[in-house]
């Protein structure tokens, strides 16, 4: 078995490239908050250990070599994997960071998300958290690559490599400008909606999926006039008078003034089930965790208020 010499270390080995992005061992020195001194022994010790010239000296001034650079190269890979090994190695003993990224649909800001970063404050107050805000399709991508820890997303079905924890289901609505006359009453007949103009999400939104299953169910294929990529700007065209759209009962809260509100006919009818979704390899993380309990508890709150349980 090859052994690496002891004089050559992961600190020496840092030193070296500070010393060469700095290019002295002063600036090196104050760069690691160390003595010129000791930047210079630990350049030497590495020399040694290579039994190999890194540098030329040149009066007062070390010159580097091709070996120090080649050296350096390798030294930039070995820390880097060395630091994904003692992250991997603190979250399987349950210590992972203090940051957490949170994926959300935009419509969960209006309730959901506050509230779980309320819970979540309370019980780590030191947490720092990133909220990401995108699309459904866009997230669990974001998910799976790793951008974000966990994601608020209308549920997709059971997936080997996904953890689902529902927390409410809501019902999608038909939202009409104001003085639309197209409803009997409260409630709307799909059916019959067959010539009017819609806006919709795009299509990587769970909403706007929604709505293309639910307009076929129905009998038609709507006309889009309009496509956007939020739910508050698709309400803004709607009490604009831009067209209609079929979207979640939880926006009502914004626009309830703005926009007619309006139940549609049993055969139509559809609810979205939200919840929290994270991979099974990071379940158990100390920060997932966290949020799991968290949405638990918002869960519980959300249906003594009411909300369908699921």
């Amino acid at each position: 078995m090859f052994l690496i010499d002891e004089k050559i270390t992961v600190r020496r080995l840092e030193v070296l490239l500070a010393f060469l992005e700095a290019g002295t061992i002063s600036r090196a020195a104050d760069q690691l908050g160390t003595s010129a001194v000791s930047v210079h022994r630990a350049l030497k010790s590495l020399e040694e250990g290579l039994r190999c010239p890194l540098f030329l000296q040149e009066g007062r001034n070390l010159v580097p070599q091709d070996s120090a650079r080649e050296l350096a190269e390798a030294a930039k890979e070995t820390i880097r994997t060395l630091q994904q090994g003692i992250d991997a190695a603190r979250e399987a003993g349950g210590y992972s960071s203090d940051q957490l990224r949170i994926g959300s649909m935009y419509s969960l800001t209006i309730r959901l998300v506050p509230r779980l970063l309320v819970e979540l404050k309370i019980h780590k107050p030191l947490l720092q958290i990133d909220l990401v805000l995108d699309s459904n399709e866009k997230l669990l991508q974001k998910l799976r690559s790793g951008h974000i820890d966990a994601a608020l997303i209308e549920l997709p079905q059971a997936q080997p490599d996904l953890e689902l924890l529902p927390i409410f289901d809501d019902e999608l609505m038909f939202a009409a400008p104001l003085g639309w006359h197209g409803a009997q009453g409260s409630v709307v007949d799909l059916a019959r909606c067959s010539k009017e103009r819609f806006v919709s999400l795009s299509d990587d939104f769970a909403t706007g999926r929604d709505m293309q299953r639910m307009m076929a169910k129905a009998g038609f294929e709507p006309e889009i006039v309009m496509r956007t990529g939020d739910i508050f700007s698709l309400m803004s065209l709607i009490s604009g008078g831009v067209g209609c759209s079929l979207l979640p009962a939880r926006a009502k809260e914004v626009f309830s003034d703005k926009i007619q509100w309006l139940s549609l006919e049993w055969p139509y009818r559809h609810s979205q089930r939200i919840g929290l979704v994270c991979m099974k390899s990071r379940e158990r993380s100390p920060n997932v965790l966290s949020v799991l309990r968290a949405c638990r508890i918002v869960r519980n709150q959300l249906e003594k208020e009411g909300h369908k349980p699921v």
